[in-house]
C-alpha cells in the first residue's frame, strides 16, 4: 500500500530543487518541482515517462491511473496502486505495464500503525541514506468528451520487507537506481520487469514515527514530519 508520500528533502530546512533535478535529469527545467510533505491521491506528481521513441522525459501526472477505456475519470481515485504480482493481468494496468512505465519521484512514504480501536500512528519511511528515489510507476492517457487528454499514474506495490512488515504487509516498489533505465525501456522483457519489482532491502530502510498532522490528506506542511507530541498520544476518553 502507498497512499501518501513525500518529496521534502533529507532533513528539515534542507530542501534542494537542484538535488532532485540532478538526480533525475530527464525532469529538465520545465517540470515544476516544489517541496511536498504530504502528497495525496489525485495530486499532480513529478514523474519521468518516455516519448514515442523511448526517450525519458519529465512531466506532471495526476496520481490515480485512469485507463483509456474508463467512462469516468473518477475511477482514478481507486487506482493509486497496482500490485506487482498481478499487474500484467489486470485489465486496468496490463496495457500500461507493457508499454507505459514511469518513475514517480519521491524521497519517502508514510505507513500507519494501529494502536487500539481508533488511533493510527504514522511513520515516515525513507532510504537510510535519505536520498531521493523513484517508485516504479505506470501511466496512461484518458480522453473524455472535449478533453485534450488527462495523464495519470499509479505506483506499484510489493510484499513489505522485514522493516515495514509490522506496520503493513505491502510497500511501494522503490527501484534500485541501476534498474531505472531498464524499467523505462520499452524493450525490457516482461520476466526482467518482474525481477525489478522487489522490496527495498530492510538494511536500506529507515522508519521514524511522526506527527499525526499527516493524517489529514489536505494538510501539506512541515509539521507532518515533526516528531509526535503530547497531542498524538491516545487518550482514555
Amino acid at each position: 500500500m502507498c497512499g501518501r508520500y513525500t518529496l521534502a528533502g533529507p532533513r528539515p530546512g534542507e530542501w534542494s530543487e537542484m538535488r532532485i533535478r540532478t538526480r533525475f535529469p530527464a525532469l529538465g527545467e520545465a517540470v515544476e518541482l516544489r517541496q511536498r510533505f504530504n502528497v495525496a491521491p489525485t495530486d499532480e506528481v513529478a514523474c519521468v515517462t518516455t516519448d514515442h521513441e523511448g526517450t525519458p522525459r519529465g512531466e506532471l501526472l495526476r496520481w490515480g491511473l485512469v485507463p483509456h477505456w474508463a467512462k469516468d475519470p473518477g475511477l482514478g481515485a481507486k487506482m493509486i496502486n497496482a500490485r506487482a504480482e498481478t499487474v500484467a493481468d489486470k485489465p486496468a494496468f496490463r496495457d500500461a505495464f507493457a508499454r507505459r512505465r514511469c518513475l514517480v519521484v519521491a524521497d519517502g512514504f508514510y505507513e500507519w500503525e494501529r494502536r487500539g480501536a481508533k488511533a493510527r500512528h504514522p511513520f515516515h519511511i525513507t532510504r537510510t541514506d535519505h536520498a531521493p528515489f523513484a517508485f516504479a510507476g505506470l501511466w496512461a492517457t484518458w480522453h473524455g468528451r472535449g478533453d485534450t487528454g488527462l495523464r495519470t499514474c499509479s505506483i506499484l506495490t510489493t510484499a513489505a520487507n522485514d522493516a515495514v512488515r509490522e506496520l503493513h504487509d505491502r510497500m511501494p516498489v522503490i527501484l534500485d537506481p541501476a534498474a531505472e533505465e531498464a524499467w523505462l525501456d520499452p524493450a525490457t522483457p516482461e520476466p526482467v520487469l518482474h525481477e525489478l519489482l522487489a522490496s527495498l532491502p530492510p538494511q536500506q530502510t529507515a522508519l521514524r514515527e511522526v506527527s499525526r498532522a499527516v493524517n489529514d490528506a489536505r494538510h501539506d506542511a512541515p509539521d507532518c514530519l515533526e516528531a509526535p507530541g503530547p497531542e498524538d498520544e491516545p487518550t482514555l476518553f
